[in-house]
């Protein structure tokens, strides 16, 4: 039970950060929806800080046995000063402090960036030593980035498409549309990338029996979602997107907004799919049977 628990709040926990700075990412390109969105961007960095003193508590109370918060708190204060993943606990937190006093650019999307990328403190790349240990963390933090900015474009683009009614903001719903076109090469190329290389860090080059355990079969799952993501990123890229910016002279803007809305609608369910494997993922061993 203790488990799931931890799961599910490192679910939420991954995919308010995400969210939060991709979202921030988003308006760095996308200026005109800086006012909408801020106090979505505040509301994150609350539910991110609270999440993460939860999972904090959670991850000390596992690890000393104590329930009473009394004989839990000096474990608590151990956790926090003694040790990497406290000292990420620490700079997360601060990052997301100053994202709910001053949501400003670029400061939001640079703390968020700060507070995604302390994740990584929790996952196979802390287990690590020596020049090892600092290639794993940057690639999991690479990865993390691409992946926020997948996710907060795709949150970021499903909401302005539903709020589109008039032709000036289908108008920005295609601006931005066309804005993301090299930033989501980028993203899948970094994704790419840094998934193979994570996989290498973790289990080596092989397959054989890895993909017979709980953790080949969840990644088998991952990898097939994402190739699924790829899909749906190419028909919103080479047709969704065009017909979008067409419609606008030919007057049928809102059916081509909802369409859009749809596609990227399904694509965010399956990234938040993809985020799940990844919370469960983090607390298996490659040899997980």
């Amino acid at each position: 039970m203790v488990e799931l628990i931890n799961i599910i709040l490192r679910f939420a926990l991954y995919v308010d950060l995400l969210l939060l700075f991709g979202l921030a990412l988003f308006v760095l390109y996308s200026a005109e929806t800086l006012l909408r969105f801020r106090p979505m961007l505040r509301g994150m960095a609350l539910i991110g800080a609270l999440l993460s003193v939860a999972g904090l508590v959670l991850m000390t109370r596992s690890m000393s046995g104590e329930t009473a918060l009394a004989a839990l708190w000096p474990h608590v204060q151990m956790m926090v000063l003694e040790t990497d993943v406290g000292l990420a606990w620490a700079v997360r937190m601060t990052a997301l402090i100053i994202v709910v006093i001053l949501p400003v650019l670029p400061l939001t999307a640079i703390a968020g960036a700060i507070a995604l990328a302390s994740l990584a403190w929790s996952g196979h790349g802390a287990m690590d030593e020596g020049a090892l240990r600092f290639w794993h963390f940057l690639s999991d933090i690479l990865h993390l980035l691409a992946a926020g900015a997948w996710l907060g474009a795709m949150l970021a683009l499903m909401l302005m498409a539903r709020g589109a009614r008039d032709e000036t903001r289908i108008g920005l719903l295609a601006i931005s549309v066309k804005r993301f076109e090299w930033v989501g090469a980028v993203i899948v190329l970094t994704l790419s990338i840094t998934g193979v290389v994570n996989y290498l860090l973790i289990v080596g080059p092989r397959l054989d029996d890895v993909l017979l355990g709980t953790y080949g079969m969840l990644l088998a799952i991952k990898v097939l979602l994402f190739a699924g993501m790829l899909v749906l990123a190419a028909l919103n890229r080479f047709h969704l997107g065009p017909a979008l910016a067409q419609a606008l002279c030919d007057g049928q803007h809102v059916v081509a907004a909802q369409a859009l809305r749809r596609s990227v609608a399904v694509e965010l369910g399956i990234a938040l799919l993809i985020v799940a494997l990844v919370a469960w993922l983090g607390m298996l061993s490659p040899d997980a049977g």
